[in-house]
């Protein structure tokens, strides 16, 4: 009998008094954890197999269900964690690369959290905004650099490609087969309703969701998947892939058992197989190689599209951010190391990267510097959780935010960080119709519309405590911003003062 080092991460417990057989735990597991015994005559529950996902917990009628921690513990070494120990043993089992989902779960610092806001008092008062008007709409885009008149004397209004945001919220790359279409569905509804966009991911477009182009951006990435030219006239803008905040420097890997007939068609791939996204574009190893892509998109799309460029943040970022605002692209998204994922290397989710707030500062920093930061928009993404992150992001110099797991959560993810086993018990991040069908698109969508109306009313009132009325005037506004437990560098970078300054 071969040796079991391993002890289930979980163990479901059941309060026997409350349970009463009624086996839905069992008929919601996508895990088959829970399965009823005959001969017992009870619920029997299956601990290794358990992802945390707490559907049977909300579900179970009688509230008998929890899951918790194990407590079953190695011996303690400071250097050798419990979780270092089982994914060593996992690795000499089974020779392969650890996967992980979602994003970065390690104790790093969160720089949102050593930021605090500035408030005002009586020099300048604050503003109600209840009362007053209070303006989050922004554009995206190239800026014009100066005001030029006709012969009579009137403004040229013509400008350069822009997207209008109602609130400077926009829905993360998220590609149609590591999300079901249900959750697709929710977030095109969405972002029509709030007037913002949604992001395609690189899995194509499904047919279905033409009729919401002018909320839609495509991206292209390395795989070029369901890349075509009615895909890139659909939508309001293009986003070249060239990174991500989970997996810098490496491509992607949608596992074939979520490709399906309407995956699979989308994709432009063989049902079943694996779509295998190479590390770099095989057409751009230099700016100059990106200024072609990006202006070919244009040319396919008759310049009437803003061109997007993402990238994951890197060491690097400000000298990679300069480059592409130079190379033609109206649009730079970077992705902090905490950006969530389908699925990832774990050591590489884990290790590679930086903050987005460190790298979000030194671009914007970077590009004031070099007198081109009205040739570009900057849109950040990777861990933006609530109202307060958007405030500090567009007081660091973000022109609006990417949201993906918390988009997630608005439609009920638990965050069991199981998305690459295919078997979302939510109907989320899984391919198989039965449940898939869990996910309501016309509950999905209300929800994240309640989730974004929600954070657009606390940015008023937290610009209104500043005494600001426009999200404009926000943008790159340090002063309204201080640390609190940073180090001297650290508040260098971020370039704010210290908390009594």
């Amino acid at each position: 009998m071969a040796i079991n080092y391993f002890y289930p991460d979980y163990e479901v417990v059941r309060n026997e008094k409350k349970c009463i057989k009624c086996q839905a735990c069992a008929r919601q597991c996508a895990n088959e954890v829970h399965a009823y015994d005959i001969e017992l005559d009870g619920m029997m529950a299956d601990d290794a197999s358990c992802v945390d996902c707490q559907r049977c917990v909300s579900l179970c009628p009688t509230r008998a269900l929890k899951i918790v921690e194990t407590d079953n513990t190695f011996k303690k070494n400071a250097n050798w964690s419990q979780a270092l120990i089982t994914d060593a043993y996992r690795q000499a089992g089974t020779g392969g690369v650890l996967l992980s989902s979602m994003g970065n779960p390690q104790p790093y610092p969160v720089y949102w959290d050593k930021m605090l806001i500035n408030a005002s008092q009586v020099t300048n008062p604050s503003i109600d905004p209840l009362r007053e008007p209070m303006e989050t709409q922004t554009f995206l885009g190239k800026n014009p650099k100066t005001i030029e008149f006709d012969k009579e004397g009137n403004i040229i209004s013509e400008t350069y490609p822009n997207l209008k945001l109602n609130i400077p919220v926009m829905f993360s790359a998220m590609s149609y087969g590591s999300i079901s279409k249900n959750a697709h569905e929710s977030l095109a509804r969405a972002s029509t309703k709030l007037g913002i966009y949604y992001n395609t991911g690189e899995g194509g477009l499904h047919e279905d969701f033409y009729q919401y182009g002018e909320n839609t951006i495509v991206q292209v990435a390395s795989g070029r998947f369901g890349v075509h030219k009615k895909y890139l006239e659909a939508g309001a803008a293009i986003e070249i892939k060239m990174g991500q905040g989970a997996k810098p420097g490496i491509g992607g890997h949608l596992p074939g058992t979520k490709v399906g007939e309407d995956v699979s068609k989308t994709r432009m791939i063989p049902k079943g197989t694996d779509a295998i996204s190479p590390a770099p574009h095989h057409d751009i190893y230099s700016i100059e190689d990106l200024r072609q892509l990006i202006y070919s998109l244009k040319e396919a799309t008759d310049y009437k599209k803003p061109i997007i460029v993402k990238i994951a943040a890197v060491h690097n970022v400000a000298a990679i951010a300069s480059g592409i605002a130079r190379s033609g692209a109206d649009i730079i998204a970077i992705d902090g190391y905490r950006g969530g994922t389908g699925a990832a290397p774990t050591r590489i989710r884990d290790n590679v990267g930086i903050p987005i707030e460190l790298a979000l500062a030194s671009v914007d920093q970077r590009l004031r510097d070099e007198g081109i930061r009205n040739d570009v928009s900057v849109v950040v993404g990777g861990s933006i959780r609530n109202a307060a992150d958007i405030v500090k992001a567009v007081a660091l110099g973000a022109n609006a935010v990417y949201i993906g797991t918390a988009a997630l959560l608005a439609l009920g993810c638990h965050l069991c960080r199981s998305c690459h086993g295919a078997k979302c018990n939510w109907g989320i991040a899984t391919q198989r119709p039965d449940l898939v069908k869990r996910l309501n698109p016309e509950i999905g969508y209300k929800r994240l519309v309640n989730l974004v109306h929600a954070w657009d009313h606390e940015v008023k009132e937290m610009m209104g405590g500043m005494g600001i009325n426009s999200i404009e005037a926000l943008r790159g506004n340090r002063l309204m911003l201080r640390g609190i437990g940073l180090s001297e560098k650290e508040l260098e970078i971020l370039g704010i003062s210290h908390a009594g300054e």
